[in-house]
């Protein structure tokens, strides 16, 4: 047929179905379309800078990449721009008029197998971005000029059913590349105000590699810190990176540059707070790096890359590798996540550990503040447990009051003769260095880890021992069994047996009263039996109406 013939076309039945799931419930955040058509539009100058590699004459001189918004208030369109290698007809109409190539009808089936909130869709493998425009346009044209083409093409549609297709005039689009011009609805004109695209570009497309301009205004900062070497980057941008991502106003206690290759590829850009993030003071906040796919952010929170025990962390991950689904706002279960999620969690603890080692006070004053939530690792990560522990800083009744020792340090310092660790929970340390029990320790010389945090008697039970030796908590009936010294005569068991009886019948919940050498200075102590809860776990309950 002559080129300027207009050919009117019918989407493939999928297409309506897909177009109709799109429009109305697919995506949970409407201005999405406009990350979708930045995307194309970066896809397609990537793609004509790749062809030029070989084909030096196709770009005819220009390599001013840019992407463009033109808002036009009058017509009540936006126009989203590219200079990339554009579409001839042919690949018009089998772009955009067609869908998942890979197979429609499977990716229908896998639309129909979950409710709207869990369908898997895959955005990245079906191409259906270009269709969230229909989300606030009631039209959409297209107008695109393949690279080396003398002629450009308009392609039309409402997306209801049909699609026009004709040879564009020269004015409309003199030069290489795509115009998509959105005709917006009465009730999206929002995305026609300056403000409102420089929102969105800044949330979404912010590192995108090619200029996102408005008005002669460049939006994204084209700033991937991530992607760069770590020797290129300044402590400078690595904390102003810091301060854009998390509201923080202090600089980071440390930074995880890193980029990983192997089964799965990524790079991570992470930062350990130096304080608690004003975020977890009030409320619970989401936690979770932002993902991006090659510059693009994916989600803003992904949980499923840290575990709530490391959710103080921010920062960036970065792979190509990962399926999206069809609204990139959440991932489909795939066991390269997995991979990554124990490669940051990794490199995660292990820059704790440097700082601890090489930055102590620093991380002091992290753990001051973010202890609490880094303990939680023990009971819930048993395959880190143990690099947990060493993270853990104690107060003891040898330290000076507000410092600390870890596990390894008390192991270190323990007399030959003493074969466990021992620790003693209270709501402060006043309180528990006060306690009967310690007497006999202090007597002897050996040093008991002070336990003020809440959180310990909810982590220490996970931890039933640190590198071979056990930990004991020393209000138990047979904590002293390796300190006291020696047992109690039988004789002497004997000697106090009626006042044992008439002891026992006076206090009420007394299981059983004995002799021992525990005791230095007291008169009497009350223990509880191995495995039972401590005195100050049961306070702690009571108080939170679990008596």
């Amino acid at each position: 047929m002559p080129a300027t013939t207009v050919e009117t076309l019918e989407f493939k039945s999928e297409l309506r179905q897909i177009l109709d799931i799109i429009t109305h419930s697919l995506y949970s955040h409407q201005e999405i379309f406009l990350r979708e058509l930045i995307s194309n539009a970066s896809d397609a100058i990537d793609k004509a800078r790749f062809r030029a590699l070989t084909e030096p004459d196709l770009l005819g001189g220009d390599s001013d990449w840019k992407i463009s918004l033109v808002p036009d208030a009058a017509k009540g369109t936006l126009t989203i721009s590219d200079n990339g290698i554009g579409m001839s007809r042919a690949e018009v109409v089998e772009n955009l008029g067609t869908i998942a190539r890979s197979g429609t009808k499977d990716f229908l089936a896998n639309l129909a197998r979950e409710d709207v909130k869990n369908r898997p869709e895959l955005i990245g493998q079906f191409g259906v971005g270009f269709y969230s425009a229909f989300m606030v346009a009631d039209r959409v044209t297209v107008l695109s000029r393949a690279a080396g083409e003398p002629d450009a093409v308009k392609w039309t549609s409402d997306g209801q059913g049909e699609f026009t297709v004709e040879q564009a005039e020269p004015a409309e689009k003199p030069a290489r590349g795509t115009d998509v011009v959105l005709h917006l609805k009465e009730d999206k004109k929002e995305f026609l105000e300056p403000f409102r695209l420089k929102q969105i570009v800044k949330q979404y497309s912010d590192f995108v590699e090619h200029e996102v301009v408005l008005g002669g205004e460049t939006l994204n900062s084209m700033k991937a810190l991530w992607l760069r070497p770590k020797a290129e980057v300044t402590e400078e941008e690595y904390n102003g990176f810091y301060r854009q991502i998390s509201g923080d106003f202090e600089d980071p206690a440390r930074v995880i540059h890193t980029s990983v290759e192997g089964t799965v590829e990524f790079k991570e850009l992470l930062f350990i707070p130096a304080r608690s993030p004003f975020e977890m003071k009030f409320g619970e906040p989401k936690w979770g790096p932002r993902l991006y796919i090659k510059r693009i952010l994916v989600m803003d929170h992904c949980e499923a890359l840290l575990p709530p025990y490391l959710r103080f962390v921010k920062g960036v991950v970065d792979c190509a590798d990962l399926p999206l689904n069809v609204s990139r706002e959440m991932l489909q279960h795939n066991p390269l996540l997995d991979t990554i999620q124990k490669n940051v969690v990794k490199n995660v603890l292990k820059a704790l550990g440097e700082m601890k080692s090489d930055g102590y006070e620093k991380y002091v004053t992290f753990y001051r503040e973010l202890g609490s939530i880094l303990k939680e690792g023990v009971a819930r990560d048993r395959t880190n447990r143990e690099a947990i522990a060493d993270l853990l800083l104690f107060e003891s009744w040898k330290t000076e009051r507000g410092s600390f020792t870890s596990l390894a340090g008390y192991i270190e310092k323990m007399p030959e003769d003493q074969k466990e660790i021992y620790f003693l929970t209270g709501e402060n340390r006043t309180m528990v260095e006060r306690a009967p029990y310690l007497e006999v320790f202090k007597a002897k010389g050996w040093d008991v880890l002070l336990l003020t945090d809440p959180m310990d008697e909810f982590v220490l039970p996970s931890l039933t021992e640190y590198k071979g030796t056990p930990l004991k908590a020393a209000d138990r009936g047979d904590a002293l069994a390796g300190a006291a010294d020696g047992a109690v005569p039988k004789d002497e068991e004997e000697k106090f047996q009626p006042l044992f009886v008439k002891l026992k019948g006076a206090l009420d919940g007394v299981k059983e009263i004995r002799l021992s050498r525990r005791l230095k200075e007291s008169a009497s102590c009350l223990v509880s039996d191995e495995g039972a809860l401590s005195a100050n776990l049961e306070r702690l309950l009571a108080r939170a109406g679990r008596g």
